[in-house]
């Protein structure tokens, strides 16, 4: 009875999404305020259902109710109790569902949050979410119920993937999830402002806490991602450029691009088409993200292999959200007025080449990704599109990026002094020089990229705190003064700030990491040791063991320096039966300084086993950074005039820097 619930419930929700999307689109059109009206409780209707058909899917998968299909196949009764939950997403059926899920909730969102809006523009916002919800809803309904039946029922189920069954991929979906499920808000935002014809300042404040909700979720999803594929995959990297990864970074660099481009358009009222044309860029990637993962085009380990009709309906509906947003685009963006006028030289042009940059980007990403899968479309030739092209296309790119990111905040609005704002860094050049060539000295046999990497590292640091201060007038004015403008600066600058911080660290972790890294891969025998970043490593040997639902072998190594115990790690293989399937369990030893990082392999026959062991510098920053750049996020969101959509009536500083 509970499938026929929750199958039940995901119709209602249909029927629920086109009423919302349809009624209050033509009477916003005709001025016709009772079908206004439905727009708010039809989005709350719409989540309550979507969400008890979720529950009940949990509910399956709980119990072990194996006579559900979905729960037979990737379930089993011996999995732990978060990996149960867990397998509710880590499928096809049940992941699309937490997908509908979500953009029911920021549906529902919008209708509570947006009392504020103006009653026309919130209706078309919210039908666009229904027409989006529709869309979903069809494809869940009609190629992939979660819901379907077994008679009769086996005795147990198959299992879910070996590789999910860990806390990092317990998480990662739903943090990916809100964040492209999220930029739909964005999007609908976009387009209700191109079809009610106005896009001002008032409409970039509505957008932007939207816009940023879903870049934070996504940019934790991402970090999240990125740190189960370091130590569960054992093979000691962060991110290999796999497909499914670019298809959750292209949507990231455009939202990016996005959040900076309605600075503008809120400040200046100036980007109008740039903003429209990103919104509708950003969830047109998510959407792709969609395709590549349900399409079975691709052979990767985040992808679900299904039927490629599945991926024919996402493809259809891409083109469709997509084509129809872009000619509305077209047909609307010669009518938007521009607005404010600024130089070349100027904060809007600081924004204006940070946008162009992250999109340039993408594009790269989208190139590389998307290349392989033509040409083996139209000649049958495979080609591997790999990190040597997305370094060499990548790096250029960001490299300016970066060094803008210090200088930007520092230009005016309108016109600005470039030579004054570039005098206001001189301490942030004198740092780069300074870790630049420390890194040069320490480590001479190191490439060139490394020590541009440790100063670009420098510059955005020590850049972000020459900015903060210029913002406080430190050490210019008495501390009182200066501690007076700290309180009384707007969070979302501060939330620019330690954002913008985070992305130092992320670069510091990724110089370090991937520059001077060392590694032994080697039969270990009992009593062996291996030398290896100042540290010795001793194989102290191996044993087997049972765990919940694997059989492991544990090998346990200890770690000294300077013959002073540092750690005892252990490493695993786990062999799995439901379904069958290894896996590795790293084991890492995090410092401030350094990751240790120890895998252990098959034995060879005669006492010794296969281990890798990594020494990896400064590797845990870049996740450290991607969690400051999450803060910043939602410190920026804390914001009032974010949170209600109107400026806070407050005493103004004098000679404040505007926030971005």
């Amino acid at each position: 009875m509970i499938a026929e619930t929750g199958h039940f419930a995901l119709v209602l929700a249909l029927v629920i999404a086109l009423v919302q999307g349809i009624l209050p689109l033509i009477g916003a059109q005709r001025g016709h305020q009772p079908w206004v009206a439905l727009a708010a409780p039809a989005a709350g209707a719409q989540f309550v259902f979507v969400a008890i058909a979720f529950s009940c899917l949990t509910v399956g998968y709980l119990t072990s109710d194996f006579s559900i299909v979905n729960v037979a196949e990737n379930s089993h009764s011996a999995k732990p109790l978060l990996y149960k939950i867990s397998g509710v997403w880590g499928n096809h059926e049940g992941s699309l569902l937490l997908w509908i899920l979500i953009l029911a909730l920021f549906g529902a969102m919008v209708a509570l949050f947006g009392r504020n809006l103006p009653p026309d523009l919130r209706a078309r916002v919210l039908a666009i979410q229904g027409l989006i919800g529709v869309g979903f809803l069809l494809f869940i309904l009609f190629t992939s119920n979660p819901f379907g039946r077994l008679d009769p029922p086996p005795l147990d189920g198959q299992g879910l993937n070996p590789l999910l069954q860990d806390p990092g991929l317990a998480f990662h979906p739903p943090f990916l999830y809100l964040g492209y499920v999220g930029l739909s808000v964005s999007f609908s935002f976009a387009i209700a402002a191109l079809i009610e014809g106005r896009i001002d300042p008032a409409w970039a404040r509505w957008v932007r806490p939207w816009t940023l909700v879903a870049w934070c979720f996504l940019t934790g999803g991402i970090a999240l991602g990125s740190w189960w594929a370091y130590y569960e995959l054992g093979w000691g990297g962060w991110w290999f450029w796999d497909p499914v990864e670019n298809a959750s970074f292209m949507p990231w660099l455009v939202a990016t691009a996005l959040l900076h481009s309605a600075i503008v358009v809120e400040k200046r009222d100036a980007l109008k088409s740039w903003t429209i044309l990103l919104a509708i860029i950003a969830f047109s990637f998510s959407l792709l993200g969609t395709f590549l993962v349900r399409s079975g085009v691709l052979n990767s380990v985040h992808a679900f292999a299904t039927d490629p009709s599945r991926g024919i309906f996402v493809l259809i509906f891409l083109f469709l959200v997509t084509g129809g947003a872009l000619a509305l685009y077209a047909f609307r963006a010669p009518t938007m007025q521009a607005g404010g006028l600024f130089a070349p030289i100027s904060r809007e042009g600081g924004l204006v080449l940070n946008n162009l940059l992250l999109t340039t980007a993408a594009a790269t990403v989208l190139l590389g990704t998307l290349y392989p899968l033509f040409l083996d479309a139209l000649s049958g030739e495979k080609v591997s599109v790999g990190p040597p092209y997305f370094n060499a296309t990548f790096i250029p790119l960001m490299t300016p990026l970066i060094l803008l990111m210090a200088v930007g905040p520092l230009l005016t609005w309108k016109r600005a002094d470039a030579g004054a704002a570039l005098a206001r860094l001189k301490a942030a050049l004198v740092a780069a020089a300074v870790i630049a060539g420390i890194a040069w000295w320490l480590l001479a046999d190191g490439p060139v990229l490394a020590l541009l990497g440790m100063a670009l590292f420098a510059w955005l640091a020590v850049g972000v705190l020459v900015e903060l201060a210029e913002r406080l007038r430190l050490f210019r004015v008495p501390f009182r003064d200066s501690w007076r403008r700290a309180r009384l600066q707007p969070r979302a600058a501060y939330g620019m700030t330690i954002a913008h911080l985070g992305m130092a660290f992320i670069i510091l972790g990724i110089t370090a990491s991937e520059t001077w890294q060392s590694e032994s891969l080697t039969v270990m025998r009992p009593g062996e040791s291996v030398e290896l970043g100042g540290y010795s490593f001793t194989f102290d040997g191996a044993r087997s063991a049972r765990g919940p639902n694997y059989d492991t072998i544990e090998g346990d190594f200890i770690v000294r320096k300077d013959s002073r115990l540092v750690a005892r790690m252990k490493a695993e293989t786990r062999t799995f039966s439901n379904p069958p399937m290894q896996t590795t369990e790293a084991a890492i030893r995090p410092t401030a300084f350094a990751d240790l990082y120890v895998v252990i392999g098959e034995p060879d026959g005669r006492g010794g086993y296969a281990t890798r062991i990594y020494y990896k510098p400064l590797v845990s920053w870049i996740w450290f950074g991607a969690l400051v750049m999450m803060l910043g996020g939602f410190v920026s969101l804390s914001d009032r005039r974010l949170r209600i959509g109107a400026p806070r009536q407050r005493q103004a500083v004098a000679g404040a820097v505007p926030a971005e």
